[in-house]
């Protein structure tokens, strides 16, 4: 992961907004804005997408008419210092535009890479919980493992459940679904 603070962008007029991440090139890489601080990530790999269309094949079969499941890249604003663009999200379908969620999703997901681990598992669940995002779930794709926090009643992330592998998992926030993580990989599992 890259964070780039000023491209072509003025050193003295402040913060990036999310109107400047619509000029950025269009280049393969996620292009991300936390508080204003650019975060530019590579495209991920084959591992990571496998899980990617896996889990949204999961969750959209699961995904009551009230909600929606959509993959990156697909914005998610608070402010104009913020987009994000989750590997996968649920939000309710009265919140979408046709360009972005404007509101916090139900859930995020993130699927770990080298470059992006320290990012998903500190910053982005940070900026998630800011939100009142109600779940956030944390996939490593080498084992494979699904790590799900939920807000607590304090609004502070806490760690609910992890499955690895074979073993089954079962959620009902934001709705319910049973996931096993090998078999989010396919044919690579």
């Amino acid at each position: 992961m890259t964070v780039m603070a000023d491209i072509e962008h003025p050193a003295d007029s402040g913060p990036l907004t999310v109107q400047d991440l619509e000029g950025m090139p269009d280049d393969g890489r996620r292009h991300e804005l936390v508080d204003g601080l650019l975060i530019v990530s590579p495209a991920p790999g084959r591992r990571h997408q496998k899980i990617v269309v896996g889990l949204w094949r999961v969750l959209e079969d699961a995904c009551p008419p009230e909600y929606d499941v959509l993959v990156a890249p697909f914005a998610v604003h608070s402010g104009d210092k913020i987009e994000l663009q989750p590997d996968v999200l649920v939000g309710r379908d009265e919140d979408f535009t046709d360009k972005d969620l404007p509101a916090p999703p139900v859930l995020a997901v993130e699927v770990l890479s080298p470059s992006t681990a320290i990012y998903d598992l500190n910053l982005k669940k940070a900026v998630y919980e800011r939100f009142g995002t109600g779940s956030y779930w944390v996939i490593d794709p080498d084992e494979p493992a699904v790590t799900v926090f939920e807000l607590d009643v304090d609004g502070c992330y806490q760690q609910v459940a992890k499955a690895a592998g074979g073993e089954v998992l079962e959620v009902e926030r934001p709705f319910p679904v049973r996931i096993v993580p090998r078999e989010l990989l396919g044919r690579l599992g």
